[in-house]
């Protein structure tokens, strides 16, 4: 897959823990960078989406109801036994 190259800015000391860190693994900065960035990336969208999901769902005023929730109340208390 073809790649493009980006220049961020940062505290010294984050790449000081960069570079040991690409040491320990043996593993390159840039490798240690996407893989981080994809972490975030995905992360972050799921949790946008599920805002999102979440939204249109209390728009649509569709709110769990009271037997739905004496449900998952006892679910939680048998499980914190």
């Amino acid at each position: 897959m073809p790649t493009k190259q980006i220049s961020i800015r940062t505290r010294p000391e984050l790449i000081v823990k960069l570079d040991e860190l690409a040491g320990a693994t043996k593993r390159s900065r840039s490798y240690l960078v996407n893989q981080a960035m994809e972490e975030f990336v995905e992360r972050e969208t799921w949790q946008i989406t599920e805002i999102q999901k979440a939204l249109k769902e209390a728009d649509a005023e569709d709110f769990a109801t009271e037997s739905e929730l004496d449900i998952l109340d006892e679910k939680w208390k048998r499980n914190a036994r």
